[in-house]
């Protein structure tokens, strides 16, 4: 099987530098806290594009601030 590399979400570690609490996020994007976790935790199977386009917008962020790639390795 092809290593195509993986995606990483660094949402906990933006929103700890910028002081920003889950439950606030979860208040004002209007995402159910649960929801949150997972992406905090970077542990979701699909990601909701308009979830990350609601998390952007509330803590005024690039997407590339909470998103990271990573190639596989000896690529």
């Amino acid at each position: 099987m092809e290593n195509w590399g993986h995606v990483d979400l660094k949402l906990d570690e933006f929103m700890k530098k910028n002081n920003i609490s889950r439950s606030s996020l979860s208040r004002n994007a209007e995402i159910h806290y649960n929801q949150l976790l997972k992406y905090c935790k970077n542990d979701m199977q699909k990601v909701d594009l308009n979830i990350l386009a609601r998390i952007c917008k509330t803590i005024n962020c690039e997407i590339g601030e909470i998103l990271k790639y990573t190639p596989p390795e000896g690529n």
